[in-house]
């Protein structure tokens, strides 16, 4: 009987911890970067919702291309919340990679992100070195 008593006690503890222990969903539907605040956040201050304003959202510049007459031969587009507020906490940002022929792409590291490269004319040769 007793053993009867512990184990329902035991049931019914994992049931209310259970019931009781989740964290506030993190999700919300946006928060565009407020790049004139002068909050120090990791990352951007959220703008009031109510002020966000299509341009939060807008960019152009993509679709042209960009001046590759350099040393590298190669012009990159960012594209981030610093200049797209509307991508703020969603952990994205793009870029536009124009090269000349035999152009290069310098080395560069993508800490705690991964990168994904479409070629939309032409080919490019990835040569990567071991050290």
């Amino acid at each position: 009987m007793a053993s009867q008593v512990i184990l329902g006690i035991a049931i019914l503890s994992l049931a209310l911890v259970q019931a009781f222990a989740y964290d506030p969903s993190p999700l919300q539907d946006f928060c565009v970067a407020d790049t004139k605040s002068k909050v120090f956040v990791n990352g951007l201050v959220c703008k009031d919702p109510k002020l966000a304003v299509a341009d939060d959202f807008f960019f152009s510049g993509l679709n042209m291309p960009g001046n590759t007459s350099n040393r590298l031969g190669s012009k990159v587009t960012l594209v981030s919340a610093a200049n797209l507020p509307g991508l703020n906490t969603l952990g994205i940002s793009l870029a536009r990679l124009d090269f000349a022929p035999y152009g290069l792409n310098p080395p560069h590291t993508h800490p705690r992100a991964t990168e994904i490269l479409t070629v939309l004319e032409g080919t490019f040769l990835d040569i990567q070195t071991k050290l």
